[in-house]
Order: C-alpha cells, then sequence, then structure tokens
C-alpha cells in the first residue's frame, strides 16, 4: 500500500459530525443564547428604572428636609395664593440655612410635559436658583397651576394655631406609569410665627 492510500483510509476511518448535526446544535444554541441576552437585557432596564426611581426619591426627601429646616426657622411664609407653586419665606440671620438673603422662595417649574422640578432661589421671585428634586408629576391631590405643579398649601396662623404649610410632592421619574408615583406629604409648621 501506498503512503497516499493509507492516509486515505485513515482519513475516511475518522468520526466526525455531519453539516446537519452542525447546523441543528448551532440552532439550538442561537434560541437558548436569544433567551438569555432578553433576560439579561430586562434585568438591567429593571435595574435601571429602579436606580433612577431611589434617585428621584432621594432627591426630593433631601429637599424637603431642607424645606422643613427652612419653614420651622422662618419667621413668616407668603404664599401666591392658598394652593400654590411657589412660597416665599423669611429667613432670620441665626437661621442655619440663611445664605445672605432676607428671603428664599421655593418653586416648581414645568421641565417638560408632565415632568416638574423643585427649586431654591435667594429672594421673591421664581427665576435662577437651585433644583433640588425633579421628576415631581400631577397626581389627584397635587395639580398644575400656572404652568407650575401645586404642590404648597398654607394655611396662615389663628388665634389657636401657628402658621402651617401642607407639601405634597409626587415623585416618578416614568410619569406615564402612574403606579410607581411616590408621594411624599408633609404638613409643616412655622415654629417662629405668631399667633393673632
Amino acid at each position: 500500500m501506498t503512503l497516499v492510500a493509507r492516509m486515505r483510509r485513515r482519513l475516511g476511518a475518522q468520526g466526525g459530525y455531519t453539516l446537519v448535526e452542525m447546523l441543528t446544535v448551532l440552532g439550538i444554541l442561537g434560541v437558548v443564547m436569544g433567551g438569555l441576552t432578553t433576560v439579561l437585557a430586562s434585568a438591567t432596564n429593571a435595574d435601571s428604572d429602579m436606580n433612577n426611581r431611589f434617585q428621584a426619591q432621594q432627591a426630593t426627601r433631601l429637599a424637603l428636609d431642607k424645606l422643613r429646616r427652612e419653614i420651622h426657622c422662618s419667621s413668616s411664609a407668603t404664599p401666591a395664593a392658598t394652593a400654590t407653586s411657589s412660597i416665599t419665606l423669611t429667613l432670620p440671620t441665626y437661621c442655619k440655612t440663611y445664605s445672605g438673603s432676607v428671603s428664599v422662595t421655593w418653586c416648581t417649574r414645568s421641565v417638560s410635559t408632565n415632568r416638574y422640578a423643585l427649586y431654591r432661589v435667594n429672594g421673591s421671585t421664581c427665576t435662577g436658583g437651585v433644583k433640588w428634586a425633579d421628576f415631581l408629576t400631577p397626581t389627584s391631590t397635587a395639580t398644575v397651576c400656572s404652568g407650575a405643579l401645586c404642590v404648597f398649601n398654607y394655611t396662615a396662623q389663628s388665634a389657636t394655631s401657628l402658621a402651617r404649610l401642607h407639601v405634597d410632592f409626587p415623585v416618578n421619574p416614568k410619569p406615564t406609569r402612574p403606579v410607581g408615583t411616590y408621594e411624599l406629604v408633609d404638613d409643616l409648621v412655622l415654629r417662629n410665627s405668631t399667633r393673632s
């Protein structure tokens, strides 16, 4: 036997996979990998959504905490109306949040459709300032008035009680899904106001 004949016999005797078997395995592997990719993409989107909601809620909680400290320290508050989108506080110099301005305004402004942001402005107008919270959305209790979100409801002092500010911050990074709305609601008392 020649060398070429022996090589052909050896190569012909070796087992292997046919093309049909290889294509079948590749098809099954493609289906499995496609399913895993879908699951991983869904998990990544859910994680991103949860992170966005957490950050929006945390920013709003920090804003409410700062507002609470300023309300407790302020001597008076001037709302634009009873239910309003802005409140101007008069801060005495001994307040820890005093920043050189006698008055500070907290207000909401429209960022895009059904999305509002909460700003803190030195002075009595609602222009400029620092954004403290974002993704505020209108709900049944927090409505839109004059192009801004009404989140403040002020009750003036009386002979029996101090002035009080009701705050309602509805937070939702995806306003199209109202089930994910997180509401921060609080009644803040102006401790330095006087009963009249």
